[in-house]
């Protein structure tokens, strides 16, 4: 399962996503992953979340960001909730041409039976229709 966190820039969409995963380590029974490209909100973070500042692995672009993320999961085999904080800031593509990584992000969620939330920097109204068949999730 995806959901997606949206909103523009500075509306709190980072607060909800730290928010969300702390409240996830009481329910989860499998590991839990935190993925960002800075270390701000790390400390904020419950010690159950398994934090990955991304920026010290030098991503560089969409299909990087895949292969990362597929590393990651595959590391454990029982993870059970990832969460991308910025995932367009990470990609450094516009969400509107990242329709293979959210493809991609499906198939994993589906085939790991893992529930990944991800955050988007934009309106409602700039999220292109791959994205938005999320928001209900």
């Amino acid at each position: 399962m995806i959901k997606v966190i949206y909103g523009a820039k500075g509306t709190g969409k980072t607060k909800m996503m730290i928010d969300a995963a702390n409240a996830t380590v009481d329910v989860a029974k499998g590991h839990l992953i935190y993925i960002t490209d800075s270390k701000r909100g790390m400390y904020d973070l419950d010690r159950g979340v398994r934090f990955i500042d991304c920026s010290e692995y030098d991503i560089a672009g969409e299909a990087a960001l895949c292969g990362f993320i597929k590393g990651v999961i595959a590391g454990n085999y029982d993870n059970e909730y990832v969460f991308i904080d910025g995932v367009v800031r990470i990609a450094g593509k516009p969400v509107q041409e990242m329709a293979a990584f959210f493809y991609m992000l499906e198939k994993v969620a589906k085939s790991d039976s893992i529930v990944v939330t991800v955050s988007v920097s934009a309106t409602r109204e700039e999220l292109p229709d791959f994205v938005t068949k999320y928001l209900d999730a």
